[in-house]
């Protein structure tokens, strides 16, 4: 009989999740040339439902196009299944006489993958395939999806700067990211000096002070003649409740988690009410990029696009050594580093959330330093050539 592996995709999609599926197709073809390869339409609820789709039979010009393709082909879900969701998971995948499901997608999905596996009781292998371009997976230097995503927010927040050199004003970009601030310091990623936007970012590392906010702005209004800020969505009080949830209380809108709703407009809306009271006649602007940055098609690295293929030949090439979460790693060798890609255990990045160092932020909390700068030069591809040399 031949061989069966099923494929889904869990949560946000980014610009590159399609590769990790080809990478998997592809592999699986190589290596197991009569296997049948399912992709489950809308991750783990199309497996539930029996809803899936022959990849097998693509060609592998429709292959390379599907990976060259943003978003999640295969559609995505929220669903965080639980104990019983997972037993119809699984009875789903022995419908199908599943030998491997690899699952790509964020720490909920490791999760997932990592009950599933426990109640499988080994009669098949769970790989997770690491997703999301909030950067915040444990074990990983870096995620597929993050790389394009920063990309596109340091385009941004340049672009925006150069527009308030020209007519000057106070502007905020609001950037995904509930609990890690990877995405929002990518705005400083091609920062030259103290001049360039955006002159202050504001992470959830850090706790968020809408008093010392006005107060920074205003310094740096008065130093450069405007402000460009760069502001994660998840950003927090001392309390630890996001601002948004702090400002609506009861009105504020949750998913199906019970996670507070972040990326619609309404934090921007507070932020440009409490900006219009403070600098009255001043130029403000608060922009909500919401889905935006993570599966722009206009901004796909080459080296997002390369890595996010390589986890899905990796996980199928490796599957016969167990379930396992796929990690992205960052080795450094005789004066120069590789990204490798390793295996670790599910229970280890399950439900975990990796945080921006502490380092990578200077002492304000509201600027990169040195290690911070060192990582986005590494990872970001290169600012362009613009001069400014006038304003």
């Amino acid at each position: 009989m031949s061989d069966v592996f099923v494929i889904a995709q869990g949560g946000g999609p980014t610009a590159v999740i399609n590769q990790t599926v080809a990478g998997a197709v592809l592999e699986a073809r190589k290596r197991f040339p009569s296997a049948r390869i399912l992709g489950a339409r809308h991750g783990v609820r199309g497996i539930r439902n029996g809803d899936f789709v022959e990849l097998s039979r693509l060609t592998d010009t429709d292959l390379r196009r599907l990976a060259d393709t943003p978003n999640a082909g295969l559609g995505s879900t929220r669903d965080k299944p639980d104990e019983k969701y997972c037993a119809e998971i699984l009875d789903g995948l022995r419908k199908v006489e599943a030998k491997a499901f690899i699952y790509i997608g964020g720490n909920d999905t490791s999760g997932t993958l990592a009950i599933l596996d426990k109640a499988a009781g080994g009669s098949m292998t769970f790989l997770h395939a690491p997703k999301t371009i909030d950067n915040d997976l444990v074990e990983n230097d870096h995620t597929p999806g993050f790389i394009s995503a920063a990309w596109f927010v340091a385009h941004a927040f340049l672009s925006t700067d150069l527009d308030f050199r020209a007519m000057p004003g106070i502007y905020v970009g609001i950037v995904m990211g509930r609990h890690a601030g990877f995405l929002t310091a990518a705005g400083q990623a091609w920062r030259r000096d103290e001049r360039d936007g955006p002159h202050l970012v504001y992470v959830p590392e850090r706790s968020f002070s809408t008093q010392q906010f006005l107060a920074d702005v205003a310094a740096m209004r008065d130093r450069h003649g405007r402000c460009v800020v760069a502001m994660s969505e998840g950003v927090h009080g001392d309390d630890g409740k996001p601002v948004i949830e702090s400002l609506l209380g009861d009105r504020v809108e949750r998913d199906a988690h019970g996670n507070v709703q972040l990326s619609g407009g309404d934090l921007g809306l507070a932020v440009q009410s409490a900006l219009t009271a403070a600098f009255p006649k001043v130029r403000a602007r608060v922009d909500t990029f919401g889905y935006l940055p993570r599966a722009f098609s206009g901004l796909v690295s080459p080296v997002d696009r390369q890595e996010a293929f390589d986890i899905g030949a990796f996980a199928i090439a490796t599957h016969a050594e167990g379930s396992a979460s796929i990690a992205l790693r960052h080795e450094v060798g005789q004066g120069s580093g590789k990204t490798v890609l390793a295996r670790v255990p599910l229970d280890a990045v399950a439900a975990k959330t990796r945080l921006m160092p502490a380092d990578f932020l200077a002492a304000s909390g509201t600027a990169l330093a040195a290690p911070g700068r060192a990582y986005f030069d590494r990872l970001v591809p290169a600012a362009p050539d613009i001069f400014t040399g006038i304003l």
